[in-house]
This record gives structure tokens, sequence and C-alpha cells, in this order.
């Protein structure tokens, strides 16, 4: 593992999306970036629902975060209103919340520990302090995956060579998490650690979180970058400029198949042929060991308006249809390393996987 200061990571670790304060949860509002910088106060979980939907808040570790916020904020809600906050009357909230995005595995995995949390307290009885219980882990979740992007940060960078290019896709960084990212969070130590030359983000469409998030991040922090066309990706490759392919996933099977963002697969592909590395960063909280493959991962499907418009502006001709899924999975065999917190393991990644599980 790199010796980085922890100044270094530091000064790449600027940008909060996801702030909670008394009563209300700050969203740095995703769809208007990089040209407005406004925040959206949800006071409500459905409001957060919401807010899931809407993309306000993307990306999978900060939208398990905002979830658990969300039932913190029904809470307060019940017991401002001298009702008892307990899993019976928090019931409706969880399976809102649930039923915002399905394909992270991240929001269930929040929503679960919040409902652990809320079950540690109703076993203690009078003695407990529901809300109080329910307040620390959301901050213990927030808390833990900043430190996780920290750790898997300084663990993919060690794969390393020197002066390298690297090319992401989507937008993996502070905006979709706790702080510092995942998959950017390894570019950010990687060029902290001086051991990357340039990075390519693709525009990843149709929402254009490369080109509106990672670029905005990137410039933000300094870092060498250039965005390219999603299309021009096994191009670049071809030319030699690029040596690793590093993204992030929104959820990881049992035998290593990895669901990310829509247009993932083909990179894969395309460094597979290249001879180009493809390394996963995903907090553990985004291994599912409960799904035996990549074939069991729920895809999901949004508006196909949102393919056929720009920024509101419709892009194609009147009576043209769309097909939108917004994520796919790469089938285990073209990754060659995934990194977590626990650590990196490459293939065969069920036995590596089952390990980091045993770890606890």
């Amino acid at each position: 593992m790199p010796d980085i200061a922890a100044a270094s990571l530091d000064r790449h670790d600027t940008i909060r999306a996801v702030n909670y304060v008394e009563g209300g949860l700050r969203l740095l509002d995703q769809r208007e970036l990089p040209f407005v910088e406004k925040t959206l106060e949800c006071r409500t979980a459905q409001e957060v629902a919401q807010a899931i939907k809407d993309l306000v808040v993307r990306g999978a570790p900060a939208i398990g975060i905002a979830a658990a916020w969300g039932v913190v904020l029904q809470a307060r809600t019940l017991a401002a209103a001298a009702r008892k906050v307990d899993l019976a009357t928090l019931l409706p909230t969880f399976d809102v919340l649930n039923a915002a995005r399905p394909t992270a595995v991240n929001l269930a995995w929040a929503l679960a520990r919040m409902r652990a949390a809320l079950a540690q307290a109703e076993k203690a009885g009078a003695a407990s302090d529901p809300l109080a219980a329910l307040t620390a882990e959301a901050h213990a979740i927030q808390i833990e995956d900043l430190a996780a992007n920290r750790t898997m940060g300084k663990i993919g960078a060690a794969f390393f060579g020197d002066d390298i290019g690297v090319l992401t896709h989507c937008n993996t960084g502070s905006l979709a998490t706790a702080g510092f990212g995942t998959a950017l969070g390894v570019i950010r130590a990687g060029f902290a650690a001086g051991k990357i030359a340039q990075v390519y983000a693709g525009e990843t469409r149709p929402w254009l979180q490369g080109a509106r998030l990672t670029m905005w991040e990137l410039v933000r922090d300094g870092i060498p970058a250039k965005l390219i066309a999603d299309s021009a990706a096994a191009h670049l490759m071809k030319t030699g400029a690029v040596q690793w392919v590093v993204v992030g996933a929104d959820r990881i099977a049992a035998n290593g198949d990895t669901a990310n963002k829509i247009g993932t697969f083909q990179l894969a592909i395309g460094a597979k042929h290249h001879g180009v590395k493809f390394m996963v960063v995903a907090p553990w909280s985004t291994v599912d060991l409960a799904t035996r493959c990549g074939e069991d991962i729920e895809i999901e499907l949004r508006d196909p308006a949102e393919l056929l418009s720009m920024s509101g502006k419709r892009t194609v001709v009147d009576g043209a249809d769309a097909w939108n899924p917004v994520f796919d999975v790469t089938p285990e065999e073209l990754i060659d390393v995934i990194v977590t917190e626990r650590g990196a393991i490459e293939r065969p990644f069920a036995a590596g996987l089952a390990r980091l599980a045993a770890r606890g």
C-alpha cells in the first residue's frame, strides 16, 4: 500500500454532497451541477425518497446514507408528535425508501442497519431512546463510508505503475459517497502518490454524470483530466494512452459479477481486447453474497424521455421510442481486481469474496 500523506488526501476531499443538520437533510442537487451549486433540503422521509428517485442524490453509497437519514427524519416527526418510534410506526417509511431505486444494494443494506439499530433499542426497553439510536447509526454509516473510501484509495493505488493513464466511467467521487469517492478515490490517491499522469472520463449518457460531475470534481482538484465521448473509449484504449479502467459498482454478486452504470460492460470488453487492466472499487456494503451471479440482479429501467431529450429539450423526432436501462452487468471474467475496504481480491472472486466476508 503506497505511503500517501493524509494531507495529500485531504487536499482532494473537500466536497460533501449529503449533510444532516438538526431536523433536515441537505443534499447538493446533482441535477444542477456543474454550473449551479444548489442545496435541496429534505425534511421528511418522503422528500428523501423523491430526491433519490429524481437523482438529486445519486451513487450507491450516497443513496444508502441519504436513506438512513430519511429514517431519522421520520423518527423525529413521530417523536415530535408524541408518537411511539418503533418498527411498526416506521415500517411504511422503510418500504418507501427501499423502493426508491432497485439496483444499488447499498440502499437496502443501510436500511437493514437502521432496522437492526431500532430492534436493539426496542430490546433494551424503556431505558432506550430509539431516536438517538437511529441518529447514531445513520451518523456511523456516513462516517464509516468516508473512512472506507480513504482505505480503498490507498489499496487500489498500490496496483498502479508509474506515469499511467486511467479511464473512468460515470461519477464515483465525493458526490456519490460520504466523501473522497470509490473509484475516483483510487484515482485521487493514485494522483497524490504521483502515479497517474492523465485521467480520462467518459461522458456517461444519458445523464452525463462523467461530463457534468466527474470532470467538475477532477478540475476542482487540479487532476489532469480529459473528457471523451462514451463511443471513443475503445479507440482511446487502442492508442495505448490507458493502462487501467477504474469503475465503481452498485452491486457485486457472490461470483464477482458486477452491476454498474450502463456502458461499463462495453468498457470491460474493450479493456480485455486491448490488454488494459480493469478494476472495480466499492465498499463492502455493495457486495451482495445473497445474489448468486449477475443474472439475478434487477436492472433498473427508467423513463425513455431521459434518452430522448437533453437538459429537458427533446433531441429526437416525435414518435420515436427508446430503451433506457441505466445499469449493466460486467461478468467476473472481464474484471482483474475488486477493491473493497476489507482488501483487494483477484480471480477467483467467489473464493476471495467469501474470504473477505469471513473477516466480518
